[in-house]
């Protein structure tokens, strides 16, 4: 793939997070996600303006979605892309890779500190499933769990049956080029600074918006947080 092609990839790959991004903001329900925050917490530590609960919540919920998103739309379809493989069949492999004598099947995840005990047993239950359906092919299998950032880089364990390759270690085991995890930065060029103007001003939007509905909703005659009305709205039973 020429640097050429490579940019034009990271663009495309770029506006459909960038799409997605907005779509996520602009569905985003105040209550919804209020329903699953700690009033106690914003309580305890002094929040006395609307703005400042509904600020916290739209921060937070921005930064979860943009990881999953991003892993979704991006790290996922341009590994895909460079690798020369295919669409995995099987659920919890996203890349197969195979060659005369080795099948490598690849999970892509966007950073290195995503998994807890019971999700690496999980991710081992998938990688040794597809490795019992390909055992007639009399090849190698690879199983790689593999991070697009970090540096979390083991070898597979008695309790693991799976490689995990992170950031540098992972992009060169795609490409053979151990500068990719660079260039991937350095190609997506002046696109994020245009984005972050239209995104800013949906931010901002949806900001004003949903100070609105919170004041109307929980706030009292003199503009204070009804914290009584906004408990009972998160957990109470009526």
């Amino acid at each position: 793939m020429t640097t050429n092609e490579l940019e034009e990839l990271i663009k495309d790959n770029l506006e459909t997070f960038y799409q997605r991004r907005l779509q996520r903001l602009s569905k985003l329900k105040l209550k919804d996600t209020l329903s699953k925050k700690n009033p106690y917490l914003f309580r305890a530590i002094g929040v006395q303006d609307a703005s400042d609960i509904v600020g916290g919540i739209l921060q937070a919920y921005i930064s979860s979605s943009d990881e999953t998103i991003f892993g979704d739309a991006f790290f996922e379809p341009i590994a895909l892309a460079v690798s020369g493989g295919s669409v995995s069949p099987s659920e919890g492999v996203d890349v197969a890779i195979e060659s005369e004598d080795i099948y490598k099947a690849i999970s892509v995840k966007s950073g290195p500190n995503i998994f807890n005990s019971s999700q690496s047993k999980r991710q081992s239950d998938e990688f040794d499933t597809l490795r019992r359906r390909l055992v007639k092919l009399h090849k190698k299998f690879d199983p790689i769990l593999g991070s697009a950032y970090g540096r979390k880089n083991s070898q597979a364990t008695k309790t693991r049956s799976y490689r995990i390759l992170s950031g540098q270690s992972f992009w060169e085991e795609l490409t053979g080029d151990c500068d990719f995890y660079l260039k991937l930065i350095e190609l997506m060029r002046d696109y994020p600074q245009k984005h972050r103007l239209l995104f800013q001003e949906e931010y901002h939007k949806a900001l004003n918006r949903f100070t609105k509905e919170f004041l109307d909703e929980f706030s009292t005659e003199d503009g204070s947080i009804n914290w009584t009305k906004l408990t009972k709205f998160n957990s109470g039973t009526t």
